[in-house]
């Protein structure tokens, strides 16, 4: 699951990743937002917007089924600066993310809901709670909505297996954060019961965001049987 293509759909290199044995689809944006979903399995089902605002133009959610799980890559909204339009708009997104999830529960088919949730669930995900206390990130509000995902039935794949550990996915480009761990955990992986059944390993990778120009996130992951 990918997230931050900003490329248009028609622009997103299919064909290289189908060279690679990848099916792969994806929702694109010009300059902004894009998300993507790559399996070595068929894709189908796919789903290209979350539902509950077919007025919406960002191009942040695609659900597809693939390999007997279904899946969403999700680019949750900033929200930054609180107090505006651009948070008011992540709570509304979040809440429409609720209820497609509890849709989906409904199905009792093992689901993943990954990507970029822009939420730090607690001050556990958090480098310094006290300094980012004012981010969207870290609002009681966010956090609230991600706490309500997670009571609906769904699994925090990486926090299940590792629950005290400080796994961030997240450092900022600036003031050297990434050499000195100030990072953030905010991409997450939720399971249905279906796939927390399954679950046998979760973690972050961090070797790619130590490469040369290297994405601010890296990735998280886990493993069903």
């Amino acid at each position: 699951m990918l997230q931050e293509i900003k490329c248009l759909t028609e622009d997103f290199p299919i064909l290289d990743i189908k060279a690679l044995g990848y099916e792969g689809v994806a929702v694109g944006q010009k300059a902004y937002n894009g998300v993507a979903l790559l399996s070595t399995q068929p894709i189908t089902d796919v789903i290209d917007r979350l539902p509950g605002d077919d007025g919406d133009p960002q191009a942040r959610y695609v659900e597809v089924k693939t390999g007997g799980v279904r899946v969403a890559s999700i680019y949750l909204p900033n929200g930054n600066p609180v107090g505006t339009d651009k948070f008011t708009y992540k709570l509304g997104w979040m809440d429409r993310l609720t209820a497609r999830a509890r849709e989906l529960l409904a199905s009792e088919e093992p689901v993943i809901l990954a990507g970029d949730y822009n939420v730090c669930p607690t001050d556990v995900d958090v480098y310094d709670p006290a300094a980012l206390a004012g981010d969207a990130l870290c609002q009681p509000q966010s956090r609230a909505r991600f706490r309500t995902l997670v009571n609906l039935g769904y699994t925090d794949a990486i926090r299940a297996l590792n629950p005290t550990e400080h796994l961030y996915t997240y450092w900022d480009y600036q003031a050297g954060a990434w050499q000195r761990d100030l990072g953030l955990r905010i991409d997450h992986l939720l399971l249905s019961p279906q796939a927390a059944d399954r679950l046998i390993a979760a973690g972050v990778d961090r070797t790619p965001r130590g490469e040369e120009k290297a994405s601010d996130h890296t990735p998280a992951w886990c493993e069903l049987t």
